[in-house]
């Protein structure tokens, strides 16, 4: 299985503090579609008020000139320059961001620039101090917060520096004031960008473990269709094929011998690949098994299991043994009817096998209990675990009776196959390589049932799977 690996999210290792930088991305931050033209807008407000005051109050001096000049050359700085909004001096110079540095460059001396002509401006005419709280707000979103910092410092000085010039007499609010707010202002923009950056990056956690929720979900899902596949093989087409395997071996035996027995075992197998097509179409499509078509009942279903699976089978019969008891066994849940109790269907009792070939095989059927309907989930199940455990019998217990009863025990249904073949030692069984016990093992942990197995060697196996039912008010 082949997944595609998600590359490591970066914005996660960022802590709080560390992608400011990133957090002041005009390209990233959807407010920053707003925060532009307000910033421009209100410098531009000041700068004409400004411009206007200082028009007003000074009509016809020698420095007007120079005063309209660098107004004019302040706002076309501030309307050719680069975007104030995107990170400088924060991103390690490799040859991924060498263009980027290249542009911070840019941007610091434009930063430079403007505050210079500002500079000279206010030296000019104080009316202009008003100008840099927007100032404030380009070098917060330009420079890091300690160069900022220090930014934000000059200009505030200049701007008490000039209120004081145009004050006729000391105020101390004209001192206190434009510290205290720069501070605040300062203050609060750090905050709230450092606050973006922490939701920023639990966001990218968030995305990331999305992703890796997403891909672990389709991981299990993949799991799990696989090992579905992989059980209905096992139960159909692997037993179907082992069965063609000794059937068509058999017929080579006794080709010569007996033609008429060879072409039985060759009809037989022909039937057994129908059989396997027909539920190879079905199981791809995730459908219910054949048996079980057309909203044919489990009875009815194990009834002609049982029926199909009665014949000769190419594994000698382990001799004369003794039937199999008729009063009640005691399954996996408490007791449950024996396997011979009940009305029967099935052929008439078995030939034994003597000394030929192979012997012959008699499967009955017996029903206990009022029948309920049944999901067609624990149907199928149920089913599978039949035909699995039907199959092992005739390839490996040399068996020649096989009982399966199905029980409806109100809370619960049980099936219990019960064979009087040579018998095994179920650790050793639990130790096995084979795929058929663990696939019926996990088919009843997905119904959230139970699957018990008795055996000795000598004296038959009695295998109990018992499905949980829900009550019905």
């Amino acid at each position: 299985m082949h997944i595609t690996q998600q590359p490591p999210d970066r914005g996660a290792d960022r802590g709080p503090g560390k992608g400011e930088g990133a957090s002041r991305d005009a390209g990233r931050d959807p407010d920053a579609r707003w925060f532009e033209p307000v910033l421009h807008l209100t410098f531009f407000l000041l700068l004409a008020a400004s411009l206007t005051r200082f028009l007003l109050h000074h009509p016809g001096e020698p420095r007007t000139p120079w005063i309209i000049a660098l107004s004019i050359t302040l706002a076309l700085l501030h309307v050719l320059g680069p975007t104030p909004g995107r990170p400088a001096l924060r991103m390690p110079r490799t040859p991924r961001t060498r263009d980027a540095g290249q542009a911070d460059t840019r941007r610091l001396l434009w930063l430079a620039a403007v505050v210079a002509v500002w500079v000279v401006v206010v030296v000019l005419a104080p009316s202009f101090a008003w100008c840099a709280v927007p100032l404030f707000y380009t070098g917060l979103r330009t420079l890091p917060a300690g160069a900022a910092s220090v930014l934000v410092g000059l200009l505030t000085a200049f701007v008490v520096a000039a209120q004081l010039r145009l004050s006729t007499g000391f105020d101390p609010i004209l001192v206190l004031a434009p510290p205290a707010v720069a501070a605040l202002a300062t203050a609060v923009f750090v905050h709230m960008e450092r606050q973006a950056a922490r939701q920023r990056a639990l966001i990218d956690d968030l995305l990331r473990t999305r992703r890796e929720l997403a891909a672990t979900e389709r991981r299990e899902g993949t799991l799990a269709e696989r090992q579905r596949l992989s059980m209905e093989i096992h139960d159909t087409l692997a037993q179907g094929l082992s069965s063609q395997q000794m059937l068509l071996q058999a017929t080579d035996r006794t080709w010569d011998s007996d033609p008429a027995t060879a072409r039985g075992h060759l009809r037989t197998a022909t039937e057994i690949t129908a059989r396997n097509l027909a539920e190879a179409r079905r199981f791809v499509h995730d459908l219910a098994p054949a048996d079980l078509a057309g909203g044919t009942p489990l009875p009815e279903a194990l009834r002609r299991l049982a029926t199909r699976t009665t014949g000769p089978t190419t594994v000698p019969a382990a001799g004369p043994v003794a039937a199999p008891a008729t009063g009640p066994t005691t399954g996996p849940t408490g007791p449950t009817a024996g396997p011979t109790a009940g009305p029967t269907a099935g052929p008439p009792a078995d030939e034994p096998g003597g000394g030929g070939p192979g012997g012959r095989l008699s499967v009955r059927f017996h029903q206990d209990g009022t029948p309920v309907p049944l999901p067609d989930r624990v149907q199928s199940a149920l089913l599978r675990i039949a035909q699995g455990a039907l199959a092992n019998v005739r390839e490996h217990a040399a068996a020649r009776t096989v009982t399966l009863t199905l029980s409806y025990l109100g809370d619960q249904v049980v099936l219990d196959i019960a064979d009087d073949g040579r018998g095994f030692t179920t650790t050793a069984a639990a130790q096995g390589r084979g795929h058929g016990l663990p696939a019926m093992h996990a088919r009843m942990r997905q119904l959230g049932g139970t699957l018990t197995i008795e055996s000795a060697p000598g004296e038959g196996t009695v295998l109990s799977a018992a499905v949980p039912l829900e009550r019905t008010p």
